[in-house]
């Protein structure tokens, strides 16, 4: 559909004419001051498998369910049902460690979209009414290249929202986002997070592959789970920034869009719920050693010297690497360990002595050990509470 066709719907009363200017003119907001980078890689040539890497499903950290819920409490609904609906035990709410299985937070994430009919979780003084990210995907199908589906996205996301407003830049070869704010003060990093995790997960499966973000920034300071996010988009992201943004290559902006309608509909079946594991940095060194692992039984998993040697790399450039991105090899094969133990406890009946023995644990005991250290509860805790026993 060429970018100059006039194109309208209704929302919430609003005539929004996605290609003009919205009926109803709205003051402007106040630029915000991007944080500018001039290196940039080229795009990728090789998609995504199908697969997602696709059976690293990963989880969730219970600080994302408690953020969700902020505003449902606010607003005096209850979090318990909400929890409960989704089949999380409000007890982990208890244990600041805990993680959630991402196939739970995805159903939370619907029943608190429906409670508040907001799919921004209530994060902007007007409603992004349920409903909306449908419409939002309707409005670009036919859109030929990822920048002109990216504009009139964005267009679409300020006539929905109040307080926030995407611009998309091009310079050179780099491409930007930049989150500009009425709100002088800076929004959580659950808001700038939900926003720029909509955006950059519809743009990933426009092109049929994850966009890399050269590197992300915050306008609030670091949030305890601030390692949540540099999964989510780029180890280089940077809070209490001047301003909020996204940065790629801008080749990616005249990309086809892959997808049409047909496709879509299998799409809006879980999105955008699934974004927060389907499009994870997974080109990153970490990413990269833990799809190697998977694939390997954890008794069997080689030591660092090996490692190095199997990825082609000397055991202290593999380190400088790791040092780069953050955590350790110790650290990557624990939180693995961890994901598989909670995928386990979810969606198996094995015993706790079978999966301390799957993971590579010589006991029982020590499986224990390690699961408390992880989450704060026990393995037979964790699984009762999951079953609200």
């Amino acid at each position: 559909m060429p970018d100059s066709m006039p194109e309208s719907i209704k929302l919430d009363g609003r005539i929004c004419h996605l290609q003009g200017v919205s009926a109803g003119a709205r003051a402007p907001l106040p630029k915000a001051l991007p944080v500018r980078s001039s290196s940039m890689s080229s795009p990728v040539q090789s998609s995504l498998p199908a697969t997602e890497r696709g059976s690293d499903k990963g989880t969730i950290s219970i600080s994302f369910v408690e953020e969700a819920l902020v505003e449902p409490r606010a607003r005096g609904i209850d979090a318990g049902a909400l929890l409960e609906h989704a089949g999380i035990s409000p007890e982990l709410l208890n244990a600041p460690q805990a993680r959630v299985a991402s196939s739970h937070y995805a159903a939370l994430w619907h029943s608190i979209a429906q409670a508040l009919d907001d799919e921004f979780f209530g994060m902007d003084s007007h409603r992004m009414r349920a409903g909306s990210f449908t419409l939002l995907c309707h409005s670009v199908i036919h859109c030929d290249t990822l920048g002109r589906a990216l504009r009139r996205a964005l267009r679409f996301l300020r006539l929905v929202l109040d307080d926030f407003e995407g611009v998309l830049e091009r310079e050179g070869d780099v491409a930007r986002v930049v989150l500009l704010e009425r709100c002088a003060e800076p929004r959580r990093a659950f808001a700038y997070g939900t926003f720029l995790i909509i955006l950059h997960g519809l743009a990933c499966w426009l092109v049929g592959r994850r966009i890399p973000l050269d590197h992300a920034a915050f306008r609030c300071l670091e949030p305890a789970y601030s390692g949540e996010w540099r999964v989510l988009f780029s180890p280089d992201l940077r809070f209490g920034q001047a301003g909020t943004e996204i940065v790629f290559p801008a080749d990616y902006l005249d990309m086809p869009n892959v997808q049409n309608e047909r496709t879509m509909k299998v799409f809006l079946r879980s999105a955008p719920a699934n974004f927060l594991v389907k499009y994870r940095n997974s080109d990153g060194l970490v990413a990269r050693i833990r799809r190697q692992l998977r694939d390997i039984p954890p008794h069997a998993w080689p030591d660092f010297e090996t490692l190095a040697q199997q990825m082609h790399f000397s055991p202290s450039t593999l380190r400088r690497h790791l040092l780069d991105e953050g955590p350790s090899y110790q650290a990557i094969k624990d939180d693995l360990r961890r994901d598989l133990a909670i995928s386990q406890l979810c969606h198996s009946d094995k015993s706790v002595l079978d999966i301390a023995l799957d993971l590579g644990f010589a006991e029982a005991s020590a499986f224990h050990r390690a699961f408390k250290k992880w989450t704060g509860a026990r393995p037979g805790e964790y699984r009762r509470a999951l079953a609200g026993q």
